[in-house]
């Protein structure tokens, strides 16, 4: 983790509360409620005479286009060592996960959570998060039923970390992941939370103000659950946003400012990958992630283009100054993730259990030894889909902080092996300088700056049995603009690929210095690659992006030659 400076460490001080401060700045929580550390923390501040000072320095963000919410969710406050950097740097353990996976327990669901976790393991995956389908069977018995079978899971697994969740139909939109830490109130939050909020179980699924007020109030529970400490944390992230262009960008605004702690992101990538392999491939020949629909009348106006992947990617990724970099353009945090989705494998043999799902909340056991089916669509956790977490240690706190943090880079079909990315002063050789992922490096105008990124290249064959290679890398920047007048607006005008960097073969590690120049206002930087396969000018065209990924073909886009990797952004600030 590195050195700890002075009275605080980047990664320790970020709270989830009411507001958008750290707990210890949160005056509204009385000191007994604190943390110890946090509890410390404030004492310190208050006795250096600095806890209005440091409260007021947070709200000073807003003039460098970084508001005092981004400030407490990077982590950053009016330290004297920001410039300096060197306790953001420190090595991580990046742990790979997926957030979206379904069990019996879901009615299109299938397999039991310890197979999920036996094929996620076997997948080299780190942490999984079970997330069954929020419906009355689940919110009545199915959400009881399955912790016990997670409580098992955690017990035969003990180096695999099993969270709890739900995907939760959102009031208003689309599907969502919602997890909490482990611990004796896991169930009964999210049983209220589910009963009390899911769009499915209180029939609020129609894109009115009043169910987009009860998605926000659905998200407010989690934040007063965190705040009671009835849970340690609580994370949502929005599940296949573009897919059915039901998530509109005034509702991501809304949720990720009601609770910038819990709110932490979206899939960058859907699951459901299989489903673009063609049918003369065996196939099911159909849209790849399950991204063939069109707009109905819950829809915002996007375009058409939105309801397709793009070389596997939602489409509010993948465009270079689209949905994602207009959230970033803002100065706060918005991070991605790929997953899963996984319901039923692609080629699997086994079929449901015979049993009411309904009356039961389940699916009896699948049965094994049947015909191979090539309609389904999923690939099982790891197997394709990784989203990749730095975090301090292999606990769950641990990886709910990284992706908090946005310490995260996701990837398809095993394109890297691994990969560091860092923000530092030009010409800085110290080990482990710079500022990490979703980190924040504050700098007095004129600084100059470099990014370093490296990557570790696939030298083992992938679950499709060969190496991929990758071929390209792209540095995406875009200008920090502050909050917009308009709250649905979906493109980030000042974001482009800025550099990219030819990979070459036979190596096992590249590194890439770019100079990023001396920085004269706040900006953030992201980047992303390709095995180079299939690449088209992007959707907002070739002076933003002239070598991004295609538009995914209905029935014919094998998810295995179109592979691409995403990071998450380093925000500079100037002052």
């Amino acid at each position: 983790m590195g050195t700890h400076h002075g009275h605080h460490h980047h990664h320790d001080e970020v709270e989830i509360s009411g507001s958008d401060l750290p707990a210890a700045l949160d005056l509204s929580t009385p000191d007994e409620e604190l943390r110890p550390a946090d509890r410390s923390r404030r004492t310190f501040l208050r006795r250096a005479g600095l806890l209005g000072a440091g409260v007021a320095a947070a709200g000073a963000f807003a003039g460098a286009g970084l508001d005092a919410g981004a400030a407490a969710a990077h982590g950053k406050d009016d330290d004297k060592h920001d410039d300096h950097n060197h306790d953001e740097g420190g090595s991580f353990k990046w742990l790979a996960g997926d957030h979206h996976i379904h069990t019996h327990y879901s009615d299109d669901g299938l397999y039991r959570v310890i197979d999920q976790v036996q094929h996620g393991r076997a997948y080299g995956l780190d942490w999984m998060v079970i997330t069954d389908h929020g419906s009355n069977a689940h919110a009545k018995i199915g959400v009881d039923k399955v912790n016990p079978e997670i409580l098992a899971a955690r017990e035969a697994f003990k180096d695999t970390l099993v969270f709890q969740g739900l995907e939760w139909n959102i009031p208003a939109a689309e599907h969502g992941t919602v997890f909490v830490h482990p611990g004796k109130n896991e169930l009964s939050v999210l049983k209220q939370f589910e009963n009390d909020y899911d769009a499915n179980v209180n029939g609020t699924g129609a894109s009115t103000p009043g169910n987009e007020a009860l998605a926000i109030a659905g998200l407010n529970f989690l934040t007063d659950a965190v705040k009671r400490r009835k849970v340690e944390h609580a994370l949502f992230l929005a599940n296949h946003p573009a897919r059915n262009g039901i998530d509109s960008p005034h509702e991501i605004r809304g949720w990720r400012d009601a609770a910038p702690g819990i709110a932490i992101g979206m899939e960058g990538a859907p699951g459901h990958q299989a489903g673009g392999i063609s049918k003369d491939n065996g196939g099911p020949g159909a849209a790849r992630g399950s991204y063939g629909n069109s707009p109905s009348a819950n829809s915002f106006p996007y375009p058409l283009e939105s309801y397709r992947t793009w070389g596997g990617f939602d489409w509010f990724t993948a465009t270079v100054g689209g949905l994602w970099d207009s959230l970033l353009a803002e100065g706060k945090p918005w991070w991605i993730t790929a997953n899963s989705d996984a319901h039923t494998v692609f080629l699997e043999t086994a079929v449901r259990g015979n049993k009411d799902f309904n009356e039961l909340g389940y699916w009896a056991d699948p049965v094994h030894g049947g015909k191979v089916t090539s309609t389904y669509v999923d690939f099982f956790p790891g197997y394709y889909s990784k989203t990749h977490v730095g975090a301090a240690n292999d606990s769950y706190l641990a990886v709910m902080d990284g992706l908090r943090l946005g310490r995260v880079w996701v990837d398809h079909g095993g394109l890297l092996a691994g990969l560091d990315m860092r923000v530092r002063k030009a010409g800085d050789r110290s080990k482990d300088g710079g500022t990490p992922l979703g980190g924040t490096i504050s700098v007095k105008k004129g600084t100059a700056l470099e990014l370093v990124v490296s990557i570790d290249l696939a030298t083992l064959p992938n679950w499709a049995q060969f190496v991929p290679k990758l071929s390209r890398v792209d540095v995406i920047t875009g200008k920090v603009t502050g909050k917009p007048q308009d709250k649905d607006i979906f493109t980030a005008p000042n974001t482009r690929v800025e550099k990219s960097f030819e990979v070459g073969t036979g190596q096992k590690k590249v590194t890439f210095t770019y100079a990023l120049g001396r920085a004269d206002h706040s900006y953030y930087v992201r980047v992303r690659g390709t095995d180079g396969n299939r690449t088209a000018p992007g959707y907002l065209g070739t002076s933003v992006d002239p070598h991004g990924p295609a538009i995914d073909v209905v029935g014919n886009s094998d998810p295995w030659s179109d592979l691409w990797f995403y990071t998450n952004p380093i925000w500079v600030e100037t002052h």
